[in-house]
């Protein structure tokens, strides 16, 4: 097993704009930096999560700066998937956003569609060149073909999150689903995202569980956008 070296940007942390999460940004950013993380993302969920930021929420981060303890602060999103091809913030938002990540949650009316359904949308979000990262796609409440969508992350660029707390107090039974994506996105070449997921400052940085598995899989450095500053920015379309 190749070792994976620790990523120097956290692209999934939510702060207490999410309704749910309970550190302020500049307690992330804090953290972050005593870390000797680089960046760090700011994805809040989006306005179709109970409890989450209204939309002008995402309208004002221009007030947000853009280092915070000498940590680069990416402004984005984990958008709620609520149809077939959309989420829950218009595109001409999502584009003036730094990083668009998009996930699965429950109570934002897509529960319960089933396989086909679930892969659909997915599949349609990758085709989006704005979302540029599915989070936790291991979540068993949202059943995929994972071996389609690795392969349709590997010809649009879109990344397939391993979120490190998939395998520690959230979406319970997602560890064996998580690892056979990791498998496929090293047979693929499909870009990897490593994230914590964290919703408490605390939590900024832990990666080791989904580090572990990466490796296990095969994944290889380069495949993992966020291993360094200059490789998460490039994979965004950012200026250093």
């Amino acid at each position: 097993m190749s070792h994976l070296p620790r990523p120097e940007v956290d692209l999934h942390v939510h702060t207490v704009a999410s309704g749910h999460a309970y550190s302020t940004l500049a307690e992330v950013a804090a953290a972050a930096a005593r870390r000797g993380l680089r960046g760090v993302g700011m994805t809040d969920h989006g306005p179709g999560l109970p409890g989450g930021p209204h939309p002008y929420h995402f309208m004002a981060l221009r007030f947000v700066p853009r280092q915070l303890d000498g940590v680069r602060v990416l402004r984005g999103i984990e958008a709620n998937i609520l149809a077939e091809g959309r989420v829950d913030l218009d595109d001409d938002l999502l584009g003036k956003l730094d990083l668009v990540m998009a996930g699965f949650h429950e109570e934002c009316g897509f529960d319960g569609r089933g396989e086909e359904a679930n892969t659909r949308v997915v599949l349609a979000l990758m085709d989006n060149p704005l979302v540029r990262v599915i989070t936790h796609p291991g979540n068993p409440n949202f059943p995929l073909d994972y071996e389609t969508v690795a392969r349709r992350g590997a010809q649009t660029g879109t990344a397939l999150e391993i979120n490190n707390s998939s395998f520690t107090i959230s979406r319970k039974g997602s560890s064996g689903n998580c690892s056979h994506i990791a498998r496929l996105c090293a047979r693929h070449g499909t870009p990897v995202a490593i994230g914590s997921d964290a919703h408490f400052h605390e939590g900024v940085g832990e990666f080791a569980e989904a580090l572990l598995v990466a490796a296990e899989a095969g994944v290889k450095p380069e495949q993992i956008v966020n291993r360094t500053l200059e490789s998460t920015l490039a994979f965004l379309g950012l200026e250093v």
